[in-house]
């Protein structure tokens, strides 16, 4: 049986759902799974500084982003970034971070919404799912209700 999801996801999803009120999000249906435990998200202090970055510059209450980001450290895997080459580099400079943890911390998925880093996906196919979150949506309950 396969082990559990490794996900990396964009800023955008999880701008996405830390923002939605919509109660059918894609974007907060896989936070909401995370917390839950489904898979395991991964991120870099790169990752990690951006989405601080991001949520504090959407409004959010620094104490809420505080404490969002407490809780991604608590219960997600650091990746240490050591290795720097890819088989095809995102247009986007931004985009990088998002691929090196891929890369780096062995992901099963990368999420996004983003077109620039959608577009890798023949590149990574077999060794990395570059996805939307509605697909990998699919995948999560796919696993969900292939174990025991």
């Amino acid at each position: 049986m396969p082990g559990p999801l490794r996900v990396v996801l964009d800023t955008n999803v999880l701008l996405a759902g830390r923002t939605s009120s919509h109660p059918t999000s894609p974007a907060a249906e896989i936070l909401d799974r995370w917390q839950q435990r489904e898979f395991v998200v991964l991120y870099s202090l790169d990752t990690l500084a951006e989405y601080a970055e991001k949520l504090l510059s959407r409004g959010i209450a620094p104490l809420d982003v505080e404490a969002f980001i407490r809780l991604l450290v608590m219960h997600a895997e650091i990746v240490p970034v050591a290795f720097f080459h890819f088989r095809h580099y995102p247009v986007d400079p931004d985009d990088v971070m998002f691929l090196l943890c891929a890369v780096n911390g062995h992901a099963s998925h990368l999420v996004s919404y983003d077109q620039h880093l959608l577009s890798l996906r023949p590149y990574y196919a077999g060794e990395l799912a570059i996805c939307e979150p509605l697909e990998f949506l699919i995948d999560c309950r796919k696993q969900k209700s292939s174990s025991p």
